[in-house]
């Protein structure tokens, strides 16, 4: 096993641990179902528990004990709501954190603790995971809209179990994303205004990534219009030379502040400028 496998498993905690059982659990579920039809499990309960809306339909019947704990499909829309209200509210935190110091709720930092959120200096950048949680919640948005005005939800049915575990992935998964912030940078106190070099992931390569990532916001929008949108693309010119003109203004700063400042570092594209 590669050295940095064995790392990352020598530090399971306890949402890793999760997610790899949660992983490991539906490998297992799927390895079963490609069995052929005579070896596989006919436990109505089982079958009922990983199957949901059409695919009940095709299931052998099933008893009315596995009836009772029906719940309508559509709610499925429940699961966004619950996604763009936590997610939002942890987005709402993070930005506090971040632009304005402010520290997180006591309850909340002490819930990432227990979940063993990252407690080591220089992990994941924290800008990274405000994009990804920023992502996240507009997907809950757009996935919302699409079940009350788009999609048609017909009578089929899910499980209760399942119902659950779907208002609950959305809480997990919003919690693993916050977890990726390091602990120390975490509880928003302002030590000092003086400027430091900063070190750590994207700083290792530029001196702005706030700017470089800005950047690759509007390259992924222009993406998703097409990549023959030349009006689209004219405003990513713009937003390229105003944030490396930015960039660049920021490391002459640093440059000029620091004799120690690394050299390696470019001011906005890795190993380029």
């Amino acid at each position: 096993m590669a050295p940095w496998v064995e790392a990352e498993f020598s530090a399971l905690n306890p949402l890793r641990t999760l997610w790899l059982t949660l992983a490991a659990a539906f490998l297992l579920i799927l390895l079963l179902q490609l069995l052929p039809p005579g070896l596989l499990p006919g436990c109505a309960i089982f079958q009922d528990l990983i199957r949901y809306g059409k695919t009940k339909c095709g299931a052998p019947p099933r008893p009315a004990a596995c009836r009772a704990f029906d719940v309508p499909k559509r709610y499925f829309s429940h699961f966004y709501i619950i996604s763009v209200l936590w997610n939002g509210f942890l987005l709402w935190c993070l930005t506090q954190s971040l632009f304005l110091g402010a520290p997180f709720p006591s309850w909340l930092h002490g819930l990432l603790r227990i979940l063993g959120a990252a407690q080591f200096q220089g992990g994941e950048l924290a800008l990274s995971a405000f994009l990804v949680l920023v992502f996240l919640w507009l997907h809950s948005v757009r996935r919302l809209f699409e079940c009350l005005y788009v999609s048609v939800f017909s009578s089929v049915m899910i499980h209760i179990v399942q119902y659950c575990f779907g208002l609950v992935y959305y809480v997990l998964v919003g919690l693993t994303v916050l977890s990726q912030v390091p602990m120390d940078g975490r509880n928003g106190v302002v030590i000092h205004c003086n400027h430091r070099i900063p070190f750590g992931d994207w700083f290792e390569y530029v001196s702005s990534p706030n700017y470089l990532a800005e950047l690759m916001i509007y390259i992924s929008m222009a993406v998703t219009f097409g990549f023959h949108n030349l009006t689209w693309w004219l405003v990513v010119t713009y937003v390229f030379f105003s944030q490396a003109l930015s960039a660049f203004l920021s490391h002459q700063f640093y440059k000029s502040k620091f004799v120690s400042y690394p050299k390696h570092r470019k001011a906005f594209l890795p190993f380029l400028f």
